[in-house]
């Protein structure tokens, strides 16, 4: 019996590590080309896997990869999110809520050390049609993001529903494709006049803030 457990303990160690070897390959390929550019073998290769079918059979298909990839990363960025909007509390400052959305996706980052690929990849999928809603949806799924977003709100009572939902919008490609950038510089070693994920988060607040406060021109 116990050689028996020892024989699946092992085999399972080893799927354990085979998933993570795939997840990492498969978010630098997809953040460095794109989601729809990379495929299945491409990744099973730069995983050191030898059988090019090793994706579909700890995955499935290349939407269920770009989900665990997603989820991986999800699991700390809503830790956080949900450290941050218990200190918020009933905070009428859009700031604050601006901040919590922020700040739980840089220190992420930060704390994954550098290189980062996650902001890159995150970027592609959201621009590639066929990956953009389910990513979308599986972000709104979190109850903390949902009271981030009624804080805003409630900040903003006399904004239109429409603009709302809009400016949402806005903001999310804001963030991602900011961080994206900065996260390329970094790992590349550009440059750049913010240096640290505390001081993008900052220029990202600012920015968020004024994007929110805008006023509201036109017919929707």
């Amino acid at each position: 019996m116990t050689t028996v457990r020892s024989v699946r303990s092992v085999r399972s160690d080893r799927a354990s590590i085979t998933r993570e070897a795939i997840l990492t390959a498969a978010e630098r390929l997809f953040a460095e080309h794109g989601v729809y550019a990379v495929s299945n073998r491409q990744v099973s290769e730069a995983a050191g896997q030898g059988n090019n079918a090793a994706v579909g059979y700890h995955f499935g298909t290349k939407l269920d990869l770009v989900r665990a990839i997603e989820q991986k990363h999800r699991i700390s960025i809503e830790q956080l999110l949900g450290r941050m909007v218990a200190q918020t509390a009933d905070s009428t400052e859009l700031r604050d809520w601006i901040a919590c959305m922020v700040c739980s996706l840089t220190e992420h980052l930060e704390q994954l050390g550098n290189p980062t690929w996650y902001a890159r990849f995150a970027a592609q999928a959201l621009a590639d049609p066929a990956y953009q809603k389910i990513v979308v949806r599986d972000a709104l799924g979190s109850s903390a993001l949902q009271q981030v977003v009624g804080g805003i709100t409630r900040c903003l009572p006399n904004l239109p529903m429409a603009v709302v939902a809009e400016r949402n919008i806005m903001v999310r490609n804001l963030m991602m494709h900011t961080c994206a950038d900065f996260e390329r510089a970094f790992a590349e070693g550009a440059d750049t006049a913010r240096t640290n994920w505390r001081s993008v988060a900052s220029g990202l607040i600012d920015a968020i803030v004024g994007l929110w406060q805008a006023p509201v021109t036109g017919r929707m």
